[in-house]
């Protein structure tokens, strides 16, 4: 890529490049708060280990795989895809979503040793004084919950990621307070969590700034990680705000599903984490990862979104499709994957695509025409050209032929 960083003049770089200190790992919500999203349907076991299987191909770390003490179907199911982790020797490891009271984590011991791995619990709770006033809660309670919990966790040697709900509305005393305990009680990780999609990227680096300093007070090998809600539409933007201030795990969801208005998209924080140089993941698989996810949860990609919509890559409009063309013409796919796109197909196994529509220029007919083995003679497409601007959307490869052959 370096011929092609030299055509582009890189504002994103003003200041300096920016890379993480630590190791950048992924958490995949996808099968616990992805399937808190309304709009969604709980997966088959059998797509969820798909899922699974996916998930560990693109390189991400670990999985959360759902609520042990909702009991029934959802509690059967972890157990399962924990089975098959092991069973098949994937490199993606195991975390379950617990609240801070020991009858919650008391499955996980037995899940543990039946499935032979270590299963991580994310023991969470409500951190905001919001939270504590509907709840009637006080610290002191909050914080006997913790002991009573992690204590528990600690004597079973189960591993804790220690997670405090609204973090980003949360008292810093408040904070310190938690997270302190919970280091004590052995936890591994402290979890920041936008809750409720209420954090700026200016908020997001203030309060990881604020637990990573914490954290390194008292051991600097602790992980801090992300969780990051979508409300205000800036769950990528926080994402990379969190990096930046210290997080070294980030959570997210296939297509950005999850409660309300979603999480951070997984697939989007692969690409943008890439983009940056931060990982060296393989992408290729990322868009049969959202296809499965979209299909088991049945919820539609939208055509416009982001990288993997089917608009992603697509132009039909003329001065933007020549350059494209002109660069193919050149032989020179990485430049046509450049020139007018901010991300490279290639980069995610996909291509750039060129259509023929109501703005389309004869470059447009002539590429398809070619595309589609079909002789570019001006005739042809001068009718397929006028076939598209008479159109109100792009037209079909088989109206392109149609036009074509008169």
């Amino acid at each position: 890529m370096n011929r092609i960083a030299d055509l582009i003049h890189d504002w994103n770089l003003t200041g300096g490049a920016f890379h993480p200190t630590r190791p950048l790992q992924f958490d995949d919500e996808t099968l616990r708060d992805g399937l808190q999203s309304p709009a969604v349907s709980d997966p088959s076991l059998e797509q969820k280990i798909d899922l699974l299987d996916r998930m560990d191909r693109l390189g991400i770390h670990t999985a959360n795989l759902g609520l042990p003490g909702a009991g029934g179907r959802p509690r059967e199911d972890i157990l399962k895809l924990a089975q098959h982790i092991a069973k098949s020797r994937l490199r993606i490891g195991a975390n379950v979503a617990c609240r801070t009271v020991v009858s919650d984590i008391e499955p996980v011991v037995e899940m543990t040793q039946r499935a032979g791995i270590p299963i991580e619990v994310c023991a969470f709770i409500g951190s905001s004084y919001i939270r504590q006033y509907a709840e009637d809660w006080t610290v002191e309670r909050m914080l006997q919950n913790t002991r009573d919990a992690l204590t528990f966790a600690q004597k079973h040697q189960l591993p804790v990621m220690y997670v405090t709900e609204d973090t980003t509305r949360a008292r810093p005393e408040t904070v310190k307070a938690l997270y302190s305990t919970a280091i004590e009680l052995g936890a591994r990780r402290l979890c920041v969590c936008d809750t409720v999609g209420h954090a700026t990227p200016q908020g997001t680096r203030a309060v990881v700034r604020f637990v990573r300093e914490l954290a390194d007070q008292h051991d600097k090998t602790l992980g801090v990680d992300w969780h990051g809600h979508r409300d205000r539409d800036l769950g990528i933007a926080n994402c990379l705000a969190a990096i930046e201030a210290g997080a070294d795990r980030i959570h997210g969801t296939a297509l950005g599903v999850g409660e309300r208005a979603g999480n951070a998209p997984m697939d989007l924080l692969l690409v943008n984490c890439r983009l940056h140089g931060w990982i060296d993941n393989d992408l290729s698989t990322l868009p049969q990862y959202v296809a499965a996810a979209a299909k088991a949860l049945q919820v539609d990609i939208p055509h416009n979104y982001p990288v993997l919509g089917k608009d992603a890559f697509e132009t039909g409009t003329g001065v933007h499709a020549a350059a494209v063309i002109k660069a193919f013409k050149k032989g020179d796919v990485e430049l046509a994957d450049a020139v007018y796109s901010g991300v490279p197909a290639g980069m995610v196994g996909l291509q750039q695509l060129i259509a023929v529509g109501p703005m389309a220029g004869k470059s447009n007919a002539a590429f398809v025409l070619e595309r589609l083995g079909i002789e570019p003679t001006e005739e042809r497409v001068q009718r397929v050209l006028a076939a598209g601007k008479s159109s109100k959307r792009l037209l079909t490869d088989a109206e392109v032929r149609h036009a074509a052959g008169g």
